[in-house]
């Protein structure tokens, strides 16, 4: 472990400046007709420019579930069971869904209405790496449509496909300069310019930036990596797994338990739902779940207002949901 990772962490940490509220709001999604909870939930949740939120589930014929702002039930969209990975952003005139389907090992543009526009099948990408066996976890949209996809769930190369969905690059992967470990999930961070990536460096425990290219410009957060029999230490870094930005904000859902939120200089400016215990519980049973308190969190959104909802992986399925205090 890079003590100065630690040492910059724990500074950021202890001298956040500037600290932002949030309040936990009970009981926000409504369950489809007929079920007590969503479903099986391994994935993730966005919002679209209307406050509507997607949940993945990992049902048949609902590979995604629509709630209004409101956390009412709108419908389902027959996609694929196994998406792991999703965003919602415009693209033209139109706002469409980016998905990783692992369980198909590809990628998928859909329109809202989840008919599926264009796919980046498996044989797109470079066959050194197919080789090696393909689980992709995730991808993005940067501001000039280059979609970026992450193997996480295998050797964690970062790879680049045009608009079109022809690819351009690769780089990330397990060699050095990276040493990428079930780098879970990607993001486009457009808080800045020009855009960067932000890589949940999962088996890491660390949270790095990168340049569009793939150069490394820094660490945003980073933690020793967590024993699962002890208690994980205060304020530490714990699993990140997925991510989402409003404003100057970064919010973060970390696996082991815990929902946090970080400004543009890398401090950490408020912590959710903390769980005292190492978590990563998928069949932890509703009965035994505390109100505010995550147990698997594995997705994650800002809405439109900058309220935070997380889902999380769980065999029943669950959101929970923090609205930020004006």
């Amino acid at each position: 472990m890079n003590r100065l990772y630690l040492f910059t962490f724990l500074l950021a940490a202890v001298s956040a400046s500037a600290e932002v509220s949030y309040e936990f709001q009970a009981d926000f999604i409504k369950p489809p007709p007929g079920k007590q909870q969503i479903g099986n939930g391994h994935g993730e949740i966005a919002c679209d420019s209307e406050g509507n939120f997607y949940v993945s589930v990992q049902e048949k014929d609902a590979g995604i579930q629509v709630y209004d702002k409101t956390g009412a039930f709108v419908k389902a969209l027959p996609l694929p069971p196994s998406l792991h990975g999703f965003v919602v952003r415009k693209d033209g005139d139109g706002e469409y869904l980016f998905a990783a389907v692992l369980g198909e090992q590809k990628v998928i543009k859909c329109k809202l209405d989840g008919s599926v526009v264009m796919t980046i099948p498996t044989d797109e990408f470079p066959a050194d790496k197919r080789a090696k066996g393909l689980k992709l976890t995730n991808c993005d949209v940067a501001p000039n449509g280059d979609i970026y996809v992450v193997d996480g769930y295998g050797q964690s190369y970062i790879f680049v496909f045009n608009r079109e969905g022809k690819f351009k690059s690769v780089f990330g992967g397990p060699v050095e300069p990276y040493g990428f470990k079930n780098t879970h999930k990607i993001f486009i961070d457009r808080r800045f310019e020009p855009a960067r990536v932000v890589a949940l460096d999962r088996g890491n425990n660390r949270m790095l930036h990168l340049g569009l290219d793939g150069t490394i410009i820094g660490t945003i957060a980073s933690s020793p990596v967590l024993d699962p029999k002890v208690a994980p230490p205060a304020q530490s870094v714990r699993n990140p797994s997925s991510a989402s930005f409003h404003g100057d904000l970064m919010c973060v859902a970390e696996i082991a338990g815990r929902v946090s939120v970080w400004n543009k200089e890398n401090q950490l400016v408020a912590e959710l739902g903390v769980n005292p215990g190492f978590t990563n519980t998928p069949k932890r049973e509703p009965k035994d779940w505390q109100q505010g308190v995550v147990t698997s969190p594995h997705g994650i959104t800002f809405d439109n207002d900058g309220n935070i909802l997380e889902t999380e992986w769980n065999q029943w399925g669950r959101v929970l949901r923090w609205n930020r205090k004006k």
